[in-house]
């Protein structure tokens, strides 16, 4: 028996019990005497209880006894599983949510999980199962990513008003929609190689025009709900331009296949995205969001991370090795003494003979040295870009910082400059045709589950 099955007949039985034990009341309600006033007749009579007919409780229900908020083909959502993901929602925008936005959070949180509900339900239909080792083995990754351990992590969701398992229940939910798409989808997109070919011309065609890092969450709707969700969408575009995670958003309220990647759309030209996108990503500055933007089927968000000219290239992909020097400042120290160290942290790495004398040199003036070989460009504050490309090996930044707490040079010790010329490759090409088209036909896939389900709000 499949577990969606099981809890269909846990819940038929409990809702026959129900109904037996409500006509075992009536009839005893009907029983000789019934409508006769005074003691006999109270809660006493049946039960041996002094409870009066007319009993009102004093004090509101225990908000820790749950119940179903809605019930997707037998599958129950509780309150609890809200709470947990508006939790995250609160990590995502530094620990603040406006009480004004707490219904309409809710409502999406609710409809997220009806999604991510069907989209388990269609696996296992399909003999799908992901196996608890490979949830656990992606949680740990994805605790990685916070620097933490699986037992950190989940501490850290808990002190935050989460859970282990809310997250857990996620990414089972994108793996069984991962492979449901890898079977049920997959196998039935068709690319030609002519196709290909075509768009490979096209593409070098286009070599030395501007491409665009963009992200996306993206929100459907229908002509009736189109109001409602333009709503929603400009209120998740106000909280991220307070400074809320636009990942994190994605992740829990995008409903294209990036939200999985956090909205991730990685480089791409404006011919390649639907014409409202395309003007959009031309005209916001990099590092903002863009207002709503409405498209076939709903409605957009974007976000524009970086720019640079396609299939050419930029100084900006190159690859530094560095060696940050660090000068710390215990709470209150004069500002004499902090211009004297500037000074001294500058003349040490003007005079200490490039990358080689820097932990010499250090120890010399009690600062802190950390090696990286692996810095690209693109990574750093787009202020101190330029200044590290106009460097030689072995000169230093001016310092950066704050004088009441550390100043810091960066020293280069190496650099990988990216090849002359990008190339598109054949696979390449083949892989984000057939991924446009696999994420047509799942987005169609979803919309008939839920045509098809049954959803039981409470």
């Amino acid at each position: 028996m499949k577990l969606g099955t099981f809890r269909r007949a846990a819940l038929m039985l409990a809702g026959t019990m129900v109904a037996a034990t409500a006509l075992a009341q009536s009839a005893a309600n009907q029983a000789p005497g019934a409508g006769q006033s005074g003691p006999a007749q109270s809660g006493a009579g049946q039960t041996g209880l002094d409870i009066p007919q007319d009993a009102r409780f004093l004090a509101k229900e225990d908000p820790s006894i749950r119940k179903a908020t809605a019930i997707v083909n037998g599958t129950v959502i509780t309150g609890t599983d809200i709470d947990h993901r508006m939790a995250l929602i609160r990590i995502a925008n530094g620990g603040n949510i406006p009480p004004e936005e707490e219904p309409r959070l809710r409502a999406q949180v609710l409809r997220n999980l009806i999604d991510e509900t069907l989209q388990i339900q269609a696996a296992e239909a399909q003999d799908m199962k992901v196996e608890q080792k490979d949830i656990d083995n992606y949680f740990t990754r994805y605790a990685q990513q916070f620097k933490q351990s699986p037992q950190q992590f989940a501490a850290y969701l808990r002190q935050n008003g989460s859970s282990e398992t809310s997250i857990k229940r996620q990414i089972h939910g994108e793996l069984a929609w991962s492979r449901l798409q890898a079977r049920q989808i997959e196998p039935f997109v068709n690319v030609s190689q002519e196709e290909v070919t075509e768009l490979i011309k096209r593409l070098n065609a286009a070599r030395g025009t501007q491409e665009f890092k963009v992200s996306e969450i993206f929100l459907s709707a229908t002509p009736e709900t189109a109001a409602e969700t333009r709503a929603n969408a400009q209120r998740i575009v106000e909280q991220l331009r307070k400074g809320a995670s636009f990942r994190a958003y994605a992740r829990q309220f995008s409903e294209a296949s990036t939200a999985a990647v956090g909205g991730d759309l990685d480089w791409v030209r404006s011919e390649q995205l639907p014409e409202a996108l395309a003007a959009a990503v031309k005209q916001i500055p990099v590092g903002t969001v863009s207002d709503p933007i409405a498209i076939p089927g709903g409605f957009s968000i974007i976000a524009v991370e970086d720019t640079r000219q396609f299939l050419t290239a930029d100084p900006r992909d190159a690859v530094l090795s560095l060696k940050q020097m660090t000068v710390r400042f215990a709470k209150g120290t004069a500002r004499p003494e902090v211009e004297s160290k500037v000074q001294q942290l500058v003349s040490t790495t003007q005079s200490m003979g490039g990358c080689g004398g820097a932990e010499a040199a250090a120890q010399k003036i009690g600062a802190e040295v950390v090696t990286n070989d692996q810095v690209p460009v693109r990574t750093l504050p787009p202020q101190m870009q330029q200044s590290l490309l106009n460097l030689s090996i072995g000169q230093a930044t001016p310092p950066f910082g704050a004088v009441d707490d550390r100043i810091s040079v960066l020293v280069m010790c190496g650099r990988d400059d990216p090849a002359q010329a990008r190339e598109v490759s054949f696979d390449q090409v083949y892989g984000q045709l057939t991924e446009q088209r696999v994420n047509m036909r799942a987005m169609r896939y979803l919309r008939d589950l839920r045509r098809d389900a049954v959803v039981d709000y409470r």
